[in-house]
């Protein structure tokens, strides 16, 4: 078994008006989330990664990727563990953006995702279950527009 390399990324795709896409997990219905991925060996670097889960994800490849400069080190949920070696307990996220135009369409991986939704950011913050991607989220104001206190 090919274990995961416990280093991803989290690319939170958005307008410049500050819509969030958000993608329902196909397995754990209610569960809504960015773009998500883990690297992989043959990935070049953790833009390369962010690019290509963004392409299996949302079919998406127009668009501006930043790469945040943040990162996110959280415990692998007990359920989803099984996937690493056996003594890896931790994941390592970097956050990116990816801006876009406007809410495009997304092409889904019905094996990965059954539904989106382009939210108002605030929206998008509270209905993400993933603290990390709240908190990503939370800072689009002050990336995108500066604004240091709330839109």
């Amino acid at each position: 078994m090919a274990y995961k390399i416990p280093e991803s990324v989290l690319v939170v795709v958005h307008t410049r008006d500050l819509e969030v896409l958000l993608l329902e997990r196909a397995k754990q219905a209610g569960m809504w989330q960015s773009v998500t991925g883990s690297r992989e060996s043959d990935d070049r670097d953790l833009e390369a990664t962010a690019r290509r889960e963004l392409l299996e994800e949302t079919g998406l490849s127009v668009g501006t990727l930043t790469d945040w400069g943040h990162v996110n080190r959280y415990e692998i949920w007990p359920q989803w563990r099984a996937r690493y070696a056996p003594d890896v307990t931790h994941n390592t996220e970097h956050v990116f953006g990816f801006l876009v135009d406007s809410a495009t369409v997304a092409t889904l991986d019905p094996a990965e995702h059954v539904a989106q939704l382009w939210l108002p950011w605030q929206e998008a913050m509270e209905r993400t279950f993933s603290p990390t991607n709240r908190e990503a989220i939370s800072q689009l104001p002050r990336r995108v527009l500066g604004h240091t206190g709330p839109a």
